[in-house]
């Protein structure tokens, strides 16, 4: 399967992830963790949604229909982001948009439901207001623009707006999460990775092509150098299991109890020293680039650099810049 050369991991997901993980360790732990399994899990049923449910995109389903007649198709205007290669129910961007936003909104509300005060509770209740208004506004701004892409159906869109709820109401429901350790986190990797596999591999033993959807965004695409590895369904599965296996690493490692969990992480110092530091690193992460000459080295490496992201933004990061401060307080003394 052939790709352009210049495709590779979408690395603003990944700086996504790290910049989450980043706040995760230092502001709140709790909130930081359950909005990383939410996107990760969110996105895995994603793309079982998308094998079950055969979802067309609207940039080539235009010119294979049969409801136009002959020479008689609308002509939809396409973007460098339209090709993906994916099928397209339910969206991933609405839902994974909708997961995320719902746990920082919920999160957010947590804080002020316990204010008692009569002024308090007034409060609490602008604070709803304006809080999920925001919400939504940002989700009905999502699905826009993928309609106005050509990238999505309407009811594509308002489909993975209201899974990406569930799925982060569910976690709403799962504190295990937040005590999880590395073995908990390879199981789940490992889950994912072989149910993922198990179900196209079964299918395909049935005769049934679960990349279906790649040579008609091949044939449809008004560019083919819009059409990139990195839209691919196992694509978007390896990069998130690899931030995931990052994740897990970083979090149960020496490193980060070290710096994290030490007097210095209540410094502000040392959170805008990390912070400062995790985001020119993330920069540095932009200059690899990943060969798409071979499908499976791209996965492999794919893999590797997802998991590296969040690794070094979680434990190296914090711990250099903990021995850095250490260091000059032994000087100063």
């Amino acid at each position: 399967m052939c790709f352009p050369r210049d495709s590779e991991p979408r690395v603003p997901g990944m700086a996504g992830y790290a910049t989450l993980i980043q706040y995760k360790g230092k502001l709140n732990q709790v909130v930081g963790t359950k909005m990383i399994w939410v996107a990760v899990i969110g996105d895995w049923f994603n793309l079982i949604f998308k094998w079950i449910l055969f979802g067309h995109r609207p940039y080539w389903w235009v010119h294979e229909t049969m409801i136009y007649p002959n020479q008689s198709s609308p002509c939809l205007e396409q973007f460098p982001i339209t090709c993906e290669t994916g099928p397209g129910s339910p969206s991933g961007h609405a839902m994974g948009s909708s997961c995320v936003w719902y746990v920082m909104v919920t999160a957010a509300l947590s804080y002020t439901v316990r204010w008692k005060e009569k002024s308090a509770v007034t409060l609490h209740r602008l604070t709803w207001s304006l809080l999920w208004t925001i919400f939504w506004i940002i989700q009905i701004s999502v699905c826009i623009s993928r309609v106005f892409i050509a990238t999505h159906f309407p009811h594509q869109v308002i489909l993975g707006v209201f899974a990406g709820i569930v799925v982060a109401e569910a976690f709403e429901h799962t504190p295990a999460i937040q005590t999880a350790s590395l073995r908990m986190y390879i199981k789940t990797n490992l889950f994912l990775f072989i149910f993922a596999l198990g179900f196209y591999l079964v299918l395909k033993l049935l005769d049934i092509d679960l990349l279906w959807s790649v040579p008609k965004a091949k044939k449809w695409c008004a560019n083919p150098d819009w059409i990139n590895i990195d839209t691919t369904p196992f694509a978007g599965l390896v990069r998130n299991l690899g931030a995931f296996f990052g994740l897990g690493i970083g979090i149960n490692s020496e490193m980060f109890i070290t710096s994290c969990k030490g007097k210095n992480s209540c410094k502000l110092s040392f959170r805008v020293l990390c912070i400062a530091a995790s985001l020119a690193t993330l920069q540095l992460y932009n200059f690899v680039k990943i060969p798409t000459h071979t499908e499976y080295l791209f996965y492999i490496l794919s893999f590797c650099k997802s998991a590296a992201m969040p690794l070094t933004v979680v434990a190296l990061v914090p711990y250099c810049v903990h021995t850095l401060m250490r260091t000059t307080d032994k000087k100063c003394n």
